[in-house]
Parts: C-alpha cells; structure tokens; sequence
C-alpha cells in the first residue's frame, strides 16, 4: 500500500481547513483503491489450474462466474470459497470508506471547485488537496507537474541534449490518480473542451500513451490554478482568457 507520510504534515491543510482526520481518511482511501485486487487473488488461483474467466466480467456477476467455472472441480471450489467470502467483505469495507470520502469531498469548496474539471471526481480532487497541502508553496503553477514526476528527464552531455521518459519523482498516488483521470477526460468525457481538444491533437501525433501524460501534467497545473484563485474550470479557451 502507498504510505500515508510525507503528504499531511499539520493539523488540517493550511489552505482549506480540513481537519486531519478527514485528511487521513482521504488520504487512506485513495491508498487502498490503488492497492487493492479486484479479485481478492481469485483469478491467480483460477490460472494456476488452468481456468481462466472469459467474455465480459462484471463485480456483481464475479463470484456467479468463478463457481460456474469450477463447478467440475469440488476442491478447487472448496479453497476458492473462503476467498471469495472475504472478497465480498472487503469490498463492503470498501463502500463504507468510500461514502465517508463523498462526505468530506461535499463538505470541503475547494474540491467542489477541482470536480469542475472534466476528468476530475471526489478522489481526485481529495487526493490533490492533501498531497499539496498547500498551493503558496508553488510560485508557478507548471512547477506542480515536475514535482510529480510528470515532465520528462533531460539528458544533457556535451554535444548531446535529449529528453528522456518521465522523471516519476513525487507522490506516485496522485501521479497514478492524475493518469488515471487524464484518461477519463481523453477517453470517457462527452463534452468537449479546449483541454480534451488539445489531448487529442497530442494522441494523434504522439500515440494514447504519452498523450495522456502530457494531459495528467496539465491537470494538475490546472487544479493547482484553480485552487490558488479560487475559479472554476473554463471550457472554452474564450473563457479562459476573459
């Protein structure tokens, strides 16, 4: 699991006043969404056997799945249900935190203000808040994407000069929550902007992959913006030059 050190250093975030119990549980809760296993470790056990799930796999049809597949196989069934019970509990866990997030994410401006921008939902938005902690720390708002680890090494020796992949220093649970958002915003977002627009024009020339990289970068220099001047998400880039 990603530590919860190093993000929330004071009594609540400086800028918005969340306590730091909603701060750990925030904190807590994007941690256990990354590293937890959607199948309990089932679908490792099924493949140790020789099964494998196949056709479209849904959390409400999983288990009914898993039991049909091993329904010729009683001793595999035996070891796998113990797995699957507490697989189900966990999950049950899961929506309790999840609902105690909602909470603080509807209780807390700042986060309402971040959910504004396509891409963005509760655990991003939380996730930002108290990873950052404070958005006067950043002069510029570009600087945020380097300290994630979002802008490319440079390689530079003499006549050589060249970027290289990413650095990937920073917090890798927001790194990894901001990708995850730049390929909701790219990928499942209708409603088209200037930032998606722009995302696209990158994808083609640059392939899905990096494309989605360079939007997690501006993502977090936009949620850093809006979180410094307390605006909202400008759709159009009309808006954000008025």
């Amino acid at each position: 699991m990603v530590p919860l050190s190093g993000s929330i250093r004071s009594s609540s975030l400086k800028s918005t006043g969340l306590p730091l119990a909603s701060s750990f549980c925030a904190r807590f809760f994007a941690a256990s969404i990354i590293a937890r296993c959607e199948d309990g470790g089932v679908l490792r056990v099924l493949r140790v056997f020789g099964l494998k799930l196949s056709g479209r796999i849904s959390q409400v049809t999983f288990e009914q799945q898993t039991n049909e597949l091993t329904d010729g196989h009683p001793r595999l069934a035996a070891m796998l249900r113990p797995m699957l019970a507490a697989r189900a509990a966990l999950r049950e866990q899961y929506g309790v935190l999840h609902k105690m997030v909602l909470e603080i994410v509807r209780r807390e401006p700042t986060c309402q203000r971040l959910m504004t921008i396509p891409g963005v939902g509760a655990l991003t938005a939380i996730t930002f808040l108290t990873t950052i902690d404070d958005p006067d720390r950043f002069q510029r708002s570009r600087d945020v994407g380097a300290h994630l680890g979002l802008t490319p090494r440079k390689y530079a020796s003499g006549e050589t000069d060249r970027n290289g992949a990413i650095s990937r220093c920073g917090d890798v649970m927001l790194r990894t929550i901001l990708y995850q958002a730049a390929l909701a915003l790219l990928t499942r977002t209708q409603r088209w902007s200037a930032l998606k627009a722009w995302g696209v024009r990158v994808a083609k020339r640059r392939g899905l992959r990096r494309a989605v990289v360079a939007v997690a970068r501006k993502l977090a220099i936009v949620m850093h913006r809006i979180w410094a001047d307390g605006s909202e998400f400008r759709w159009t880039r009309e808006e954000a030059t008025a």
